[in-house]
């Protein structure tokens, strides 16, 4: 049954009110620096919709989602959709990452990290047992594979980096062995190092080393990066004030409602302002974390921590990406940047965490030991 007996109320409100102030100084930032009011009103609609979608999805009683045929049937469903992205997908500044419906654009690899933390949460939730053996690294590595390079082909960097980190991420605290992840990666790297020296061209080492260092082709692929520095710097400490950060304004900063919204945000609230907004996204995982750690199963503990993975990696990506230590990836900042596709994606992991908190006291142990013979 989707709507199973619960317990009382289980909207964490605490984390709601953590979140608030994140949204809020975005849609500020967001509507300071243009003359357009779209933005704003835009941004409203989708966080009304997004809160809509948690609250709905608090109700839900999600262990139907230990059922093996509906973890695989989400993740062939989430494929087939990545694949006709190919074909019917809109191009937006160079990659097809987006399916239009009249003024609506969505982004399905928002949605299918939220699949992968469901099925790498089973996979690893069934086989707490025997989870030393490496082939669980194989087994699991090909599902998260698979989705990285239907997000790499189109491309979408930014996001690919994201699967790549939830799947690490989970792996490492899944228990599997240190020696077997230490292996794997020993191999990607002489793989790298091989393909360095005897593969690529010179013009393909070119690209990889602006890709990782921006700021020494100013004038291309690293102008972007720069400006996002230059508007962190003039913030200072204090910061010029809402409405008068001068690189969003004038349009020297690119992209400052979506990538680069933290950049345009530090700029007009200073240092103290991004201290501040780095507390509230502290609070955020610590919060997540509390109650991913009162899961009634594995698969609710591992599926809790997956979202705090996803949040940390897009917040650590976005961040380093906007103060010039990581690549330009075209990543959103979680619950801030500009876009409706993400917030549902976000809100709705947080609406099934608190769905799972509802049923996670009054559960019995013959509950458990009958959800695990079904899942079987």
């Amino acid at each position: 049954m989707f709507f199973g007996k619960t317990t009382n109320f289980k909207i964490d409100w605490v984390l709601i009110l953590g979140i608030l102030p994140i949204v809020a100084v975005g849609m500020i930032t967001m509507d300071s620096f243009t003359t357009e009011t779209d933005f704003l009103i835009k941004q409203l609609i989708w966080f009304g919709i997004s809160l809509l979608v948690m609250i709905g999805a608090s109700f839900i009683d999600w262990r139907f989602l230990k059922r093996t045929d509906v973890v695989i049937g989400l993740f062939l469903f989430s494929c087939v959709i990545l694949i006709i992205l190919f074909i019917f997908g809109r191009e937006i500044h160079g990659a097809k990452s987006w399916f239009h419906f009249g003024g609506v654009s969505i982004q399905p690899s928002d949605f299918a990290k939220l699949i992968l933390i469901i099925v790498l949460a089973k996979y690893f939730s069934r086989r707490h047992v025997e989870i030393s053996h490496f082939k669980h690294i194989i087994v699991s590595g090909v599902y998260a594979f698979i989705f990285f390079v239907l997000i790499l082909l189109q491309p979408d960097f930014g996001s690919a980096i994201v699967i790549f980190l939830i799947w690490f991420g989970l792996v490492w605290l899944s228990g599997i062995s240190k020696k077997h992840l230490f292996f794997v990666f020993l191999t990607g790297i002489l793989s790298f190092l091989f393909l360095w020296n005897f593969v690529f061209a010179t013009y393909q080492k070119a690209r990889i080393m602006t890709f990782i260092h921006p700021l020494t082709d100013l004038q291309g692929s690293g102008y972007n990066a720069f400006q996002s520095v230059v508007a962190v710097g003039s913030g200072g400490f204090w910061g010029k004030g809402v409405g008068f950060g001068t690189q969003s304004r004038l349009n020297f900063l690119p992209e400052h409602e979506t990538d680069f919204i933290f950049a345009a945000f530090v700029e007009e609230w200073g240092f103290l302002g991004a201290l501040i907004l780095f507390l509230f996204f502290v609070f955020v995982l610590i919060r997540i974390s509390t109650n991913a750690s009162k899961g009634v199963s594995n698969f609710e503990i591992l599926f809790g921590f997956g979202l705090v993975i996803y949040f940390l990696s897009h917040f650590t990506v976005n961040v380093g990406m906007n103060v010039g230590l990581l690549p330009v990836t075209g990543i959103t900042l979680p619950f801030m940047s500009y876009g409706g596709s993400h917030l549902l994606a976000e809100f709705l992991g947080l609406g099934m965490l608190m769905g799972m908190r509802r049923y996670s006291k009054s559960v019995h142990r013959e509950d458990i030991e009958r959800s695990l013979v079904e899942s079987a």
